[in-house]
Formats: C-alpha cells, sequence, structure tokens
C-alpha cells in the first residue's frame, strides 16, 4: 500500500546532509513495511535485521563500537555484502538492544556514506537507561496511521484522493455524496495498515473489527509488561477515553477516570500513552499570540486516540450504526469526527495544534493551529445543521484586532463566509498542508 512518507524517504535517501535515521510510531502502523518496500525498491540489497530476541546481534552491539566492526558481524550474519551507496541496512525493534542506539553516532561520523534506517517504539528508545542518546546525529521521521488520502488510494479510490489536491472547490462539491460515503468507511476501518488492507480486500466489517480488537489487545498487553507499578492506572486513562470524547466539553477530567482523582494521580500514566504513541495530548491555549507553546495551559488538556477506527472497536460502535446512514456523524456528540480531524492534522509537519476555551464560560474553539506566523482557529462539526457561535464570538468580538480568519470543518461543502471558510471534513488535512506550505513558501 502507498504511503505518503515514502516520497520523504527518498529525499531522505537522496540527502546530501544525511544521517542514520530513526523512523518511530505506534506498533502497527506500518514502520516495519513501508521500511522494507523501500530498501526493495530504491537499493540493490537491503539487510535486514530484527532485533527482536536476537541474542547474536545483542552480543555484537555489546562489544566494541568500532563500526567497520559492526559491518563485518552484519554482513556475515546476514550473509549479504553492505555496500555504502548501494545497501540499506535497516535494524529493526532496536529498543530490544539498547546499545543500537547509541552505535548510531559512530555510524554518522565514521560511515556517512552508507544509508541506516533503525525502527522502533518511541517509548522504547526515549527510556534506555544507560544508553547516550545520539544527538544531532541522527535524522528521525514519525509514522501515524494511514490518513484518509492514504485510505482512498488503498481502495481503489485515487482519482478522488487527486480531485482533493487538486482544489477544484466546485466539482468536490458535486461529488460530497461519494466523499461522505468513503469518509464513513473511514471512520470504522480507521487508518491501522492492517484493517485497511482486509477491508480493501474483503469488505468485511467483521474481519476489520477483529483485527482492530486483536490490535487493542496488543497494546493492553504492552501496557502490562512495560508500565509495572502503573499499569491499573494506564489501563484506567487508557479505557477513559471514549467516554471523555462523548462528553459535550472534550476537556480531560481526572475525576471520569476515578471518582477524586487529581492530577498526581495520574500524569505518569498519561504520559506512558502519550510517550507509546497511543494518545494525542492538544493542550488549552490562554492566547492566540505567537509562538502558541509560551501560552499553553499545560492543567487543560484533551487526549484523542492515535486512530478513530480503534476507537470505534474500544467503545463498541456498532458497524452497521457506522457503515449505514449519518448515525456515525450526529451521534457521540461528534467524538469520532473531533478524533478524525485531530488525526489528519497530527500527520502534518510543522503544525503545532491547541485548543482555546474561554475562562469562566462555555465558548470554546476545537482546535487552534500554528501554520508558521498563521493563526488557523478551527471549528468541528459533526452534521450539517452547522451553528459557529463560539468561532463567530473568538473570530469578530475577543480577537477582532488580529483580523483572522475561522475555519469550520463540516458535512457542508466548500464556502467562503468572509470572516470564515467552511471546508468539507474529508479535506480537512489538505487544507491544512496546503496553509502550512504556503507560509513556508513566504518564509523562504
Amino acid at each position: 500500500m502507498k504511503r505518503e512518507i515514502y516520497n520523504r524517504l527518498i529525499q531522505w535517501k537522496e540527502s546530501r546532509y544525511r544521517k542514520p535515521l530513526i523512523m518511530y510510531g505506534a506498533r502497527q502502523v506500518g514502520k516495519t513495511y513501508i521500511i522494507k518496500e523501500f530498501g526493495n525498491q530504491e537499493f540493490e540489497n537491503m539487510v535486514y535485521v530484527n532485533c527482536y530476541k536476537n541474542e547474536v546481534i545483542a552480543t555484537l552491539f555489546q562489544g566494541d563500537a568500532n563500526v567497520e566492526r559492526l559491518l563485518v558481524g552484519l554482513s556475515a550474519f546476514a550473509h549479504q555484502t553492505i555496500t555504502p551507496g548501494k545497501t540499506l541496512l535497516f535494524l529493526d525493534e532496536i529498543q530490544e538492544i539498547p546499545p543500537v542506539i547509541s552505535s548510531l553516532k559512530y555510524f554518522c561520523e565514521n560511515k556517512p556514506e552508507l544509508h541506516v534506517v533503525v525502527a522502533g517504539s518511541l517509548l522504547g528508545v526515549m527510556n534506555m537507561k544507560g544508553q547516550s542518546y545520539p544527538v544531532g546525529k541522527v535524522d528521525m521521521m514519525h509514522l501515524y496511521p494511514m490518513s484518509f488520502e492514504e485510505f482512498l488510494v488503498a481502495n481503489g479510490e485515487e482519482q478522488m484522493q487527486q480531485l482533493l489536491l487538486r482544489d477544484d472547490h466546485e466539482l468536490v462539491n458535486i461529488l460530497s455524496g461519494k466523499f461522505i460515503e468513503l469518509l464513513r468507511q473511514y471512520y470504522f476501518v480507521g487508518g491501522m495498515p492492517e484493517a485497511v488492507l482486509h477491508f480493501s480486500q474483503h469488505r468485511d466489517p467483521v474481519g476489520v473489527r477483529r483485527i482492530q480488537q486483536n490490535i487493542l489487545a496488543a497494546y493492553e498487553a504492552d501496557i502490562s509488561k512495560h508500565t509495572a507499578s502503573e499499569t491499573q492506572r494506564v489501563r484506567m486513562v487508557w479505557q477513559s477515553i471514549p467516554a471523555q470524547l462523548a462528553r459535550e466539553n472534550k476537556k480531560f477530567i481526572y475525576g471520569a477516570v476515578r471518582k477524586g482523582a487529581r492530577a498526581k494521580d495520574f500524569e505518569i500514566a498519561i504520559q506512558w500513552l502519550i510517550d507509546a504513541g497511543l494518545v494525542h495530548k492538544v493542550e488549552r491555549t490562554r492566547d492566540v499570540k505567537l509562538p502558541l507553546k509560551f501560552y499553553a495551559d499545560v492543567d487543560a488538556f484533551k487526549l484523542y486516540m492515535l486512530d478513530v477506527g480503534l476507537l470505534g472497536a474500544m467503545a463498541q460502535a456498532p458497524a452497521d450504526q457506522m457503515l449505514i446512514g449519518d448515525s456515525v456523524f450526529s451521534e457521540y456528540k461528534g467524538a469520532f469526527t473531533e478524533n478524525f480531524v485531530l488525526q489528519e492534522l497530527k500527520t502534518i509537519a510543522h503544525l503545532p495544534l491547541y485548543y482555546y476555551s474561554k475562562e469562566n464560560s462555555t465558548q470554546e474553539v476545537d482546535f487552534i493551529a500554528q501554520a508558521g506566523s498563521k493563526i488557523l482557529p478551527i471549528e468541528v462539526k459533526a452534521e450539517e445543521n452547522v451553528k459557529s457561535k463560539s468561532l463567530h464570538a473568538f473570530i469578530n468580538n475577543d480577537f477582532a484586532a488580529l483580523h483572522l480568519k475561522g475555519i469550520r470543518f463540516s458535512m457542508l461543502g466548500y464556502k467562503d463566509q468572509e470572516w470564515m471558510e467552511n471546508v468539507p471534513l474529508y479535506a480537512a488535512r489538505v487544507f491544512c498542508q496546503r496553509a502550512v506550505a504556503l507560509e513556508e513558501q513566504f518564509s523562504m
């Protein structure tokens, strides 16, 4: 299946400033698949080494970190010649052998002409005790679940994906019915590659849900394996997310996890889930001045799941309710829609995300994005019956002096209302990615 990150891998390969590459991401988002595809297609040969329970490689990296010695050992282990410029060296599951991450410094300094890629969980790499992280000696990429655009291509709808990219508002509006049907499918299937592949080949909702439940079970097993004394707290936070998102006010409430709970009881558990890539944290901003990070309120935040399909599986949302009719958009107080938009926007590099809420008021703007020097106030609506009172007050009253233009992602088609532009939900990622690209172009 085609992934957008493939083009970034080619750019990395051809860069004269290339360093060893670390690819992060949650389990089962497709890291191994896409790197193998890249190695097989773009190099004369690929040396693949899985570090999981690999005693030979563990022994090799526990010795002298001399790069030539390591390459001789890796070549012998794989029964392949490693030739700089022609071979991709791919070390997988590196969190299992901590010295591998330290060795990247020496590959960078002593063998820069060799293409080296490693993959592992962010959590595992950052928690490698006793190992020095090769700061400034590595490049990094983060792989997320498949976006809606990637889902379209995987399901034979490349022309629809290309239409979104063409920015032909009139034609997109004409074909809105088909886009909404495909979006409904994405809400159910999500972007985990195994689930997308099964759906594209079999159109089997039961099989898709089984795959999603297996992935959730694997995550639960990881929680038990890696969190020690925090296991119960991590599970409680993880399992509370669907209920948190189904609330009108989606701000994370500790009391919804356990009655009487406070921040200190669960902050370690929340950070573990963030580090594992299983949830995204969006903090509140107290103001809309640049940079937004200066005004972040770390005590007020929302948590979203990494994948909208897994959200549906965890919530046990019936397949027919999600795939037939519009109830998936109107029920659950927009939980799926807001998670979908967050999931789409997280795949865009250089787009910090926050949300805004007014003190002692119900006024809230779902997302405040920073695209370079431009602020994007974003409201998310799950239905066609839209009212934008909070966004209108934000733009025209509270921050009128800034002359901002609001964005509303909804089931309506493209429509410019001067103070606010409506963008179809299925075009959310394309719209914001274009905004970031324009800002980057102007800053050059």
